[in-house]
């Protein structure tokens, strides 16, 4: 008996659903090639969905549609299809953002529960760690209206209620005996699957929000400082490590605080800023000098 095929809602990646829907169905008909997808798609390259599933090539509208025909997806797993695509193509930050929050919103994507795990529901929202920490101050209040008159930039009651029932769930908050909700120390771990697209989404979510501070909030109450450097491959290691035990220091620091009052969000970036070095190629045999006559 032949596996079924693969299910949309059980991807993040439309690519890696392409590609295993295509193996599927070439194992069950063995015919199925490129040439035949592009066909019932109505493409006339053979090898455009070949360099799609590649990453050499992206989708447009029109194409989302025939690809989703060729390949018998309905009308809800064809617009699950198309989020994904959005996902995976955002130009920007703040693109990628509204996309990640409308797949991460799909019922049946988490039905699915391809991606299920507690690290998947507390990076979901950049406010739920905010919420988490909140709860370290004295003068917490585990009601919504609360909360979300805290946060900042601002949140609705909604989304508090929700982010303190997903955390107490979680067990990132829990209520004490004398009824008091504080900060737990559930132990957070999921799959790489998870790893590889809930935390950079979280990432892009937190440097979008340290952009916005640069507008929103006061020189005295942040500190936004860009290094620019060129330096060696091989110091890239340290530099990573010296950056981790900073982490680890400022974590101390910062729980060594007896009576905390304000929650901070510490984002650290280092990228490249240019392509490095090309390798010693082979050296071309010099063509030996002509005598003079």
């Amino acid at each position: 008996m032949s596996a079924p095929l693969p299910k949309v809602y059980e991807y993040v990646d439309y690519r890696a659903f392409m590609r295993e829907h295509f193996a599927a169905s070439k194992a069950v008909m063995p015919q199925y090639s490129f040439r035949y997808l592009a066909r019932k798609a109505g493409f006339t390259s053979s090898n455009f969905l070949k360099l799609v599933m590649d990453g050499d090539r992206n989708l447009g509208p029109q194409a989302i549609e025939k690809v989703a025909k060729a390949m018998k997806l309905d009308s809800h797993e064809t617009e699950f299809f198309a989020q994904l695509v959005a996902l995976n193509q955002a130009q920007t930050v703040a693109e990628r953002n509204r996309a990640f929050e409308v797949v991460a919103a799909n019922r049946r994507f988490r039905a699915a529960r391809k991606l299920d795990g507690p690290l998947f529901e507390y990076l979901t929202r950049w406010y739920y760690p905010a919420v988490r920490e909140l709860a370290a101050r004295s003068d917490f209040v585990d009601d919504p209206a609360w909360i979300a008159s805290q946060i900042e930039p601002p949140i609705d009651v909604r989304q508090a209620k929700a982010a303190l029932e997903t955390l107490i769930k979680l067990g990132l908050l829990v209520r004490t005996t004398s009824g008091k909700v504080e900060r737990g120390d559930a132990s957070l771990t999921t799959g790489h699957e998870v790893r590889s697209v809930v935390i950079p989404a979280y990432h892009l979510q937190m440097i979008e929000q340290a952009a916005k501070s640069v507008e929103r909030v006061s020189p005295d109450q942040r500190d936004v400082s860009a290094l620019t450097v060129c330096i060696k491959e091989s110091s890239l290691a340290d530099l990573k490590a010296k950056i981790h035990r900073f982490r680890e220091e400022m974590m101390h620091r910062c729980d060594t605080d007896e009576e905390p009052e304000r929650v901070y969000q510490l984002c650290i970036q280092l990228f490249p800023l240019s392509k490095g070095k090309a390798p010693p190629g082979p050296t071309k045999p010099t063509k030996p000098k002509k005598k003079s006559a």
